[in-house]
């Protein structure tokens, strides 16, 4: 690669930081322009509902690098500035307020926005979403010494994490959920219940089956959630949680091929061969299974995002990861990995003590596994992965058998 090109990336996150690096230990020594529309550095977002919001971990701590190290490493890191225009056939792209920058080669790693609410007094101050880590600083600010009437519209991975926190730290706790049970999209009704019930246990209170109609208020602040019966759960701080919408203005209005994200291959390029993809707006074509997969997950930003510099760089790509995600709920620690989409139907075998929560299960698709999720069982993610990896057929029996070693399965 030549000293005179230019790659530019657009996403300040994890992806964006993760592919800037990885050029650099790659060997490019051409110029890196790491594009952010926040003011702070890149940083991982996980932390923001977890340690962070808690109080135990501080702001530095989610730094994907500290800001020598852009430095060191001849990255430009151009914050608080938007991409405004994308114009592929030129290799040009339009930064707010500065003007056009060329590119040889372009990542496009922008992430996702928060879906926002469309009801009455949805932009009420007391109203917050949780994406940034100024909105998590905000939060952590307001739950910090307890006492607070927190109400959670929507039961995602996010607000329940939030939930957990803020319940810990003596606040009480609603969660408004339309479905009957929460996160049952993601593991089925049987460990979504698993979820509800910890959190029950902890004093938290779940409204499932309900629709939220408008977000009450007085002087101007928010008061409560009123529901579509005529309900009103009182609120101090109301917290919105209905999932996100992936960034994709920017390669929709340069004709890049979208649905449901930005559509890559499995070496992460676009519809335009200079131009390419990472991160949740990512929607790949997975090689172990022949789907689209579109991920918002801190795994597939950190792995992606290496994966897109190396075939930025014209090495053979081919992105196989399995999908990975995790979560710290009170005393209840999770991963899970495998393919979503493959899990509809699906049959669940369980390994290990189920009513104590510290358990490994197996999502079986006819005879192979799709997809894992040990609970407080720890050093078996790699194992879980390779099962699900190798694709092969399994015996029920032998899987829920704590005597067979995962690598033999």
């Amino acid at each position: 690669m030549s000293k005179t090109e230019k790659f530019v990336i657009v996403g300040g996150g994890l992806a964006g930081a993760t592919a800037a690096k990885t050029l650099r230990e790659e060997g490019f020594e051409g110029r890196i322009q790491l594009v952010g529309t926040e003011r702070h550095r890149p940083y991982i977002r996980p932390p923001l509902s977890k340690d962070f919001l808690a109080g135990s971990a501080t702001r530095e701590s989610a730094d994907v690098e500290s800001s020598g190290w852009y430095r060191d490493h001849d990255v430009d890191l151009t914050l608080s500035t938007e991409a405004v225009t994308l114009d592929p056939s030129a290799h040009r792209l339009e930064l707010d307020g500065q003007g056009w920058v060329d590119y040889d080669a372009l990542l496009l790693a922008t992430g996702s926005t928060p879906r926002k609410l469309d009801i009455p007094g949805a932009d009420l101050p007391g109203v917050h979403y949780l994406r940034t880590v100024d909105q998590a600083e905000t939060l952590r600010t307001l739950l910090a010494d307890g006492g607070k009437r927190l109400v959670l519209v929507g039961s995602g991975w996010i607000g329940m994490e939030v939930a957990s926190v803020a319940r810990t730290l003596g606040n009480d706790v609603t969660i408004l959920e339309r479905d009957p049970i929460p996160l049952a999209n993601a593991l089925g009704d049987e460990l979504g219940q698993m979820f509800a019930d910890l959190h029950a246990e902890h004093g938290v209170s779940l409204r499932p089956s309900v629709r939220v109609a408008e977000i009450a208020g007085e002087n101007g602040y928010v008061t409560g959630v009123r529901l579509d019966d005529g309900q009103t759960v009182p609120a101090d701080l109301v917290l919105v949680g209905v999932g996100v919408v992936p960034n994709v203005g920017l390669a929709q209005a340069a004709g890049l091929a979208v649905d449901n994200g930005v559509l890559v291959d499995a070496s992460l390029r676009t519809s335009d061969p200079d131009i390419y993809a990472a991160g949740d707006i990512a929607n790949a074509l997975h090689p172990l299974v022949d789907l689209r997969l579109r991920s918002e997950h801190w795994a597939n930003a950190l792995h992606s995002g290496a994966a897109a510099a190396r075939s930025m760089l014209g090495q053979p790509v081919s992105f196989d990861d399995v999908p990975y995600f995790y979560t710290d709920q009170f005393d209840l620690g999770m991963e899970y990995s495998g393919f979503g989409p493959l899990t509809r139907g699906a049959t669940v075998v369980y390994r290990g003590n189920r009513p104590g929560r510290e358990f490994v299960c197996f999502w079986v698709s006819g005879d192979r596994v799709v997809a894992g999720m040990n609970v407080n069982v720890w050093d078996v993610n790699e194992a879980v992965q390779g099962i699900i990896r190798r694709g092969n057929a399994v015996d029920a029996a032998r899987l829920s058998d704590e005597s067979v070693p995962l690598e033999e399965l």
